[in-house]
């Protein structure tokens, strides 16, 4: 299964991000072959939709499964029609090494 996971930075001492089409990067783990990338949230600046370009993202990775905080209607209505675990999470503090911790222990 892939995860995205919202992030602060791109490694995996960064900060979890509770912005899902805000957040500066995306952490990419993906359960069957235990890998972490990151990659930069091209929609974290732009003016207006980014929370429904970054669904359309995910659904273009192929993505399973998103952990982040706030998740807009439009984007979740994107992601709730291809069937996308949405986790939801409201301690920013943690990292994103501790929640890829937490995935692998459920």
């Amino acid at each position: 299964m892939k995860t995205i996971i919202t992030s602060k930075g791109s490694e995996l001492t960064a900060l979890f991000e509770k912005r899902f089409g805000r957040a500066a990067y995306y952490c990419i783990y993906d359960e069957n072959s235990e890998s972490i990338s990151f990659i930069p949230n091209e929609q974290a600046n732009a003016h207006g939709g980014a929370g429904t370009n970054a669904a359309g993202k995910m659904l273009e990775l192929g993505i399973e499964r998103i952990v982040s905080g706030d998740i807009g209607p439009k984007a979740k209505d994107v992601l709730e029609k291809f069937d996308v675990e949405m986790i939801s999470l409201t301690d920013t503090g943690q990292t994103i090494e501790q929640i890829i911790r937490q995935l692998k222990t459920k």
